[in-house]
């Protein structure tokens, strides 16, 4: 069974209990009024075991002598789910708990509130441990298993419970949340026969390349809620009654400011939204417009979306190897730290990790000469000037250096450049780019590269959070939000300096590879290539 703890990535939990008929879900924050989560709702999943995993030497000779019978039929053997499947599991929502309708009203669209759901159900579903990818059949039985061929990892949806309304299932397919092989009109003209909507499923690769933003959305506070009116979540406890006949506010408590106010919420203090902002409790999701073209320095390519502003949130996810939460942000000019209001998933006292360069650092910056919450010129100061990181990006030198560099990237109209955080922390500084318009662009054929691919530039500039564990979650995530930012994207580059093996490896161990080398007048580049196709789910 996977962790009890679901880490939603807009910082809500959801505890899994099992129970008679399946396994419950919970959302913690209604409980202590930090969201609009719905309370509940219960799943029932089963797994329909093979028949030959139920063969016995007395089965197979009665096949044997059955052979050939038309009243031969296979054995199914269905059992409560323990473990995940290749495609053997199955699921349905059973039964869903509101809220007090005198609280929060009811959603405006029960069917994306089914599609909430059983996202989340997927959700923790896909952070098990995967199953074995290879298939027995008759025919390879005594090839060695890795010899074997591989199967997508499926989930498959069955038409009972809630799924069973008219009409649901086929909404949750036009959502892109559920698929079938089976493409046809159907002849049967009643629609409540359910034909054609009987083999529904999830797999793995399509479900991380869903964008969550479609799905998560918040219940809005009635206007005779006893939460206060214009709280992000409408989540702090009622004030207390006070001799005067008005109310004492309560103070709100550190987890409150964390989550109920935070990038996540409905609405923020800072002014900054998160991937989930959302002051009309609807999705945040929008679809890419019609592609516009553009010539610009002898380069025919799209107008580009523009990217998320100086200081917001445009990823998280909680990495339940690492215990935190990652998240990556865009890097800004301002004097002032960025604050970090979202979840973390381990608590911790101090801004700056142990051993931060930042505070270890002789003659540059430290806690002693500037302030413990750095903003991101004075990160980029410190991590350009350590001599690992100035021997790959040469711009080493006084803050003025950095400042001027982090301003030509902000102004930069086909890549922006990331911070990316482990609970809020600066590890790293990232640049995210459309190869077409780069100089990489230059260096490719035609065809070689799509209207929509991207690349990565990578520099960790903290020693704490460095590590292949960690490279390898940061690093599949970035490929992730890729994938999530623009469906159209097919394929992502990066060109480490061909010396740099390590890195190459990490780059393997995730999923890219070697294509060939590139002549670049400052440096001799591996090319990195990774496609959408063969990309199965980020490193958890």
């Amino acid at each position: 069974m996977a962790p009890s703890l679901v880490h939603l990535p807009n910082g809500q939990t959801v505890n899994v209990s099992p129970v008679f008929g399946g396994l419950f879900f919970k959302a913690n924050e209604l409980n202590t009024h930090h969201g609009e989560f719905p309370p509940g709702w219960t799943v029932n999943l089963e797994t329909e075991d093979s028949e030959e995993d139920h063969r016995t030497d007395v089965d197979t000779r009665q096949d044997e002598a059955d052979e050939g019978s038309p009243y031969r039929r296979p054995q199914h053997h269905v059992h409560r789910y323990r473990r995940p499947t290749l495609r053997n599991d199955t699921l349905f929502l059973s039964s869903i708990s509101q809220p007090s309708s005198s609280d929060f009203k009811p959603a405006a669209s029960p069917s994306r509130q089914i599609a909430m759901m059983l996202w989340a159900t997927l959700w923790w579903y896909f952070h098990q441990h995967p199953p074995n990818p290879h298939i027995s059949t008759g025919t390879n039985s005594k090839i060695p298993e890795e010899g074997r061929p591989k199967a997508e990892w499926r989930i498959n949806i069955k038409r009972e419970g809630i799924f069973k309304g008219r009409n649901v299932l086929s909404k949750l397919e036009r959502m892109g949340l559920i698929s079938s092989e089976e493409s046809s009109v159907g002849t049967d003209v009643d629609d409540r026969t359910g034909e054609g909507w009987t083999d529904m499923f999830v797999s793995q690769r399509s479900f991380w390349q869903i964008d969550g933003r479609i799905f998560l959305f918040t219940l809005s506070p009635t206007t005779n809620s006893p939460f206060p009116p214009g709280t992000p979540h409408g989540g702090s406890r009622p004030g207390s009654p006070s001799r005067e006949g008005g109310t004492i506010p309560v103070r709100p408590d550190a987890h409150s400011d964390t989550i109920a106010q935070g990038l996540w919420s409905p609405s923020s203090p800072s002014g900054l939204p998160g991937p989930f902002t959302s002051a009309s409790h609807l999705p945040t999701f929008y679809p890419p417009p019609p592609a516009q073209y553009i010539m610009a320095n002898g380069v025919r390519h799209p107008i580009r979306p523009k990217p998320p502003r100086q200081g917001e949130t445009f990823y998280t996810r909680y990495s339940p190897s690492v215990g935190q939460y990652l998240s990556f942000r865009v890097a800004s000019l301002s004097t002032k730290s960025t604050t970090h209001r979202g979840p973390v998933g381990t608590a911790s006292a101090n801004f700056l990790p142990p051993n931060s360069a930042l505070a270890a650092s002789t003659g540059m910056p430290n806690i002693g000469s500037m302030c413990i919450h750095p903003c991101d010129t004075d990160l980029l100061y410190v991590w350009m000037n350590n001599p690992r990181v100035s021997a790959a990006w040469g711009v080493s030198g006084p803050i003025a250096t950095q400042e001027a560099f982090l301003k030509n990237s902000l102004s930069n109209r086909h890549s922006f450049p990331a911070i990316g955080c482990w609970d809020g922390k600066p590890f790293g500084y990232f640049e995210i780019y459309w190869v077409k318009e780069d100089q990489l662009g230059k260096y490719l054929g035609g065809s070689e590269i799509g209207d929509w691919d991207r690349g990565i530039h990578v520099l960790v500039g903290e020693e704490e959070f460095r590590g292949k564990e960690r490279v390898k979650v940061w690093l599949s995530a970035l490929v992730h939000y890729c994938w999530l930012a623009d469906q159209r994207t097919e394929r992502i580059f990066c060109e480490p300096r061909l010396d740099n093996e390590k890195f190459i490896g990490y780059l393997q161990d995730v999923g890219f590879y070697k294509e060939r080398e590139i002549s670049f007048p400052f440096k001799q580049a591996a090319l990195m290539k990774i496609a959408r196709d063969s990309w199965d789910a980020p490193v958890l």
